[in-house]
């Protein structure tokens, strides 16, 4: 087994990573800027997206990211509605102040204001909720955003093409299309309203996010295709090919990141994340482990994955993780639901971290960050696998992952390498793209939508090799 540090980077060609860009960037009129701003499990981000109306390719320009632990405790705790995953206290308004200076923060570090800003998507990728959590958190993220100083015109959509700033006019079709919900030419999951799983938004922003990911590497990563979003939680969904909006027909849910998380508690108690533990190390030593900790290693990869239950999820459960699920509403849209459990509901994660401990005392910090790089390519490999078993995953096929539990160290490089070795997907270098902040992305993408800005040049939508499909969409909205 060949080991690096947690900072390697597979250098694949078929992997969009992160640039580094501290000047303000270069904005004109066919720029659409984008704001993402997102409360996580692990952390709160805003992230900059501009887009060339011309061509419809996004570029990440400006990012801020802070823990959500480190949000202010409130003054009243009566005010807490609830927690993330690792057990961090919510209330609105302290979560709205961190919001808000996250925000500032990444307009700040690009010399850019909120007026610079054509559009504002908020997403929330804490999922061990109810339905009164997370409206919660939907009004706290929107009043951070206005605390920030976005105003409401800019969080929700046009509803006609007049309406629009002139420099936008040119570039949309509203008066042609409008939106129905279909972000990137797929339908949402039928009965989703019932509230099949918590994470919908997630997965929907992912899959959008990875379709325009797939522009820069020249991957038509459009429908039918598979997206994984790897992040503290699992989501994503899978497409078929049909016209002019692709049917969901499975989702993903459960524990991703989390797994990696648990590694480290009994290292650092004070850190919840492997990530927050891996960037307060700051290590470059690249000394390989030796060949007794390279098989501990491997060892302990095999003792985890006994914990570690990755399956389709059965009709009786009502459960994984930290997702309540409804399994008969899910049967009744046609929806499969592929998920990822540790234990039972999260009861093993004590398991993942004394075993965690053992592997940092035998060899440090690159030991347990390449223990959680086998762990989590082996997770994302038997998802892939179960799709497979399912017969879901066809030879048209891409798959797209995000995430950092999918896409940090060489988690890249053991996934193509463990598929290849399986025989799961022939040439798998050649049907995986990885992209970082694919939710970003898709966010850009979703604000595109919202207002019609398509580029039927360049389309998002439709089928893997096909034509825009705004005239069928057109024909389908007139029939309605």
């Amino acid at each position: 087994m060949n080991v690096m540090p947690a900072e390697h980077e597979f250098a694949g060609s078929r992997f969009l990573g992160k640039k580094s860009n501290r000047n303000k960037p270069n904005m004109t009129d066919l720029s659409f800027i984008v704001a993402s701003v997102e409360a996580g499990n692990t952390t709160t981000k805003c992230i900059l997206t501009s887009t060339d109306l011309e061509t419809g390719i996004t570029e990440i320009i400006g990012k801020a990211v802070r823990l959500t632990r480190d949000i202010q405790k409130p003054l009243d705790e009566s005010d807490v509605f609830g927690k993330t995953l690792g057990g961090t206290a919510l209330a609105k308004d302290t979560l709205a102040e961190l919001v808000k200076e996250t925000i500032r923060q990444a307009l700040f570090e690009k010399d850019m204001t909120a007026d610079d800003v054509s559009f504002v998507v908020r997403s929330t990728g804490v999922t061990a909720v109810d339905g009164i959590q997370l409206e919660m958190i939907i009004l706290a993220l929107a009043e951070g955003c206005l605390l920030a100083g976005f105003p409401p015109r800019k969080m929700t959509g046009y509803l006609s093409r007049d309406n629009m700033p002139d420099q936008l006019k040119s570039y949309s079709y509203l008066d042609r299309v409008y939106f129905d919900g279909a972000v990137a030419s797929v339908r949402p999951p039928a009965g989703s309203g019932e509230g099949i799983v918590s994470n919908e938004m997630e997965g929907e922003l992912a899959l959008a996010g990875l379709k325009e990911a797939g522009k820069h590497i020249g991957a038509d990563f459009r429908n039918p295709c598979i997206a994984i979003d790897m992040g503290t939680t699992l989501s994503g969904r899978i497409t078929d090919c049909s016209r002019p909006y692709a049917e969901t027909i499975a989702g993903f849910c459960g524990y991703a990141g989390a797994a990696a998380d648990a590694l480290i508690q009994e290292i650092d108690p004070n850190k919840k994340s492997a990530y927050e533990f891996i960037q307060s190390k700051n290590e470059t030593n690249e000394i390989m482990p030796s060949e007794i900790v390279l098989e501990e290693i491997e060892s302990a990869k095999n003792e985890i994955m006994k914990s570690v239950h990755v399956m389709r999820i059965p009709d009786e459960r009502e459960r994984i993780g930290p997702f309540s699920i409804k399994t008969a509403a899910a049967k009744e849209a046609g929806l499969v639901l592929f998920g990822c459990d540790v234990g039972e509901n999260g009861s093993d994660f004590e398991k993942l971290s004394i075993i965690g401990k053992k592997i940092y005392d035998l060899g440090g910090m690159n030991a347990v960050s390449s223990l959680a790089d086998e762990v989590m390519s082996e997770i994302a490999v038997l998802l892939i696998g179960c799709v497979l078993n399912e017969g879901l995953l066809t030879a048209e096929d891409l798959i797209g992952i995000t995430g950092r539990a999918g896409t940090t160290g060489r988690k890249k490089e053991l996934i193509i390498q463990k598929l290849k070795a399986r025989n799961i997907i022939a040439e798998p270098e050649k049907k995986l793209i990885f992209a970082e902040d694919g939710l970003a992305r898709g966010a850009a993408v979703m604000a595109r939508c919202m207002n019609s800005l398509g580029c039927p040049k360049n389309p998002i939508g439709g089928r893997s090799g096909g034509k825009c499909i705004m005239k069928e969409r057109h024909d389908l909205q007139n029939t309605r």
